[in-house]
């Protein structure tokens, strides 16, 4: 059987990576993992600040990477909404499709910093639970941790 594909994302915080996740899930009718969501499940009420974040997500990868690689191993096309926004996070979602030889498309959202701010403020309204963390003040710290994916890494990007 040949193993499903996986996509996923690369943009700065506000840049679109979740509402461009789930089109492209519903399109491919693809299996859609959310950080944000498992985050949120399995440590509620835990996030307050980037380190948590760091954290968390970090006491989340391995389990996240045995459900996809076993989802791509049966066939099915898996859509990440976790962020590829350093050459780390990366080469995490690297070890996810070459250790089960799957196909792979990072999808790179460039969007002006203003364009990510004025998102992330509709985000706030939409969303008043994200509000404590979906700052200005977040996007600026997050921001500076941010590397555009390159040539040289030798992923499938696709604007």
């Amino acid at each position: 059987m040949k193993a499903g594909s996986l996509t996923f994302f690369s943009g700065k915080m506000g840049a679109g990576k979740t509402t461009r996740s789930r089109q492209i899930a519903q399109e491919r009718n693809a299996v859609l993992l959310s950080e944000d969501e498992w985050l949120e499940a399995v440590y509620p009420g835990c996030i307050t600040s980037l380190d948590d974040y760091i954290h968390y997500s970090a006491q989340l990868r391995p389990q996240i990477k045995k459900l996809v690689q076993s989802i791509l191993v049966a066939g099915t096309d898996v859509v990440m909404d976790f962020p590829a926004n350093t050459i780390t996070q990366r080469n995490w979602f690297r070890s996810i499709f070459s250790e089960v030889k799957a196909q792979h498309e990072l999808i790179y959202i460039d969007l002006p910093d203003s364009v990510c701010l004025e998102q992330i403020g509709q985000r706030r309204i939409e969303q008043p639970a994200r509000a404590r963390t979906d700052t200005d003040a977040m996007f600026v710290q997050v921001t500076k941790y941010f590397v555009a994916p390159t040539s040289d890494e030798g992923f499938n990007v696709v604007s």
